[in-house]
């Protein structure tokens, strides 16, 4: 007869295994994009339905007014740095040079 109290740990270490294994792959798959399986191995693609699909265009169109309003703060943000930097008698200067009347 086999002392089955031996092999506990050996059976939990195994276990432990497996389930860190599948937990990688699907974290693996996901981060790579591929599709996640149900248990017959046949891929899992979430529903469209045209919520969804309204709901994604929404966001795509916020998403791109978001952008363009980071790309004018952005600029902004660098003629205010160019201010800061800038020594005084540089900006000075250039404010009046365009005080001056035009040649």
């Amino acid at each position: 007869m086999f002392p089955f109290e031996a092999f506990a740990p050996v059976a939990v270490i195994v276990g432990s295994l497996a389930v860190g294994g599948w937990i990688f792959t699907t974290w693996l798959r996901v981060k790579n994009g591929y599709p996640l399986e149900n248990s017959w191995g046949k891929p899992v693609y979430p529903q469209k339905n045209d919520e969804m699909v309204e709901r994604i265009k929404l966001l795509s169109q916020e998403n791109a007014q978001l952008r363009a309003e980071i790309g004018s703060m952005k600029d902004r943000l660098a003629v205010v740095e160019r201010i800061v930097t800038d020594g005084s008698h540089q900006l000075a200067r250039e404010i009046e040079q365009l005080r001056s009347p035009a040649n």
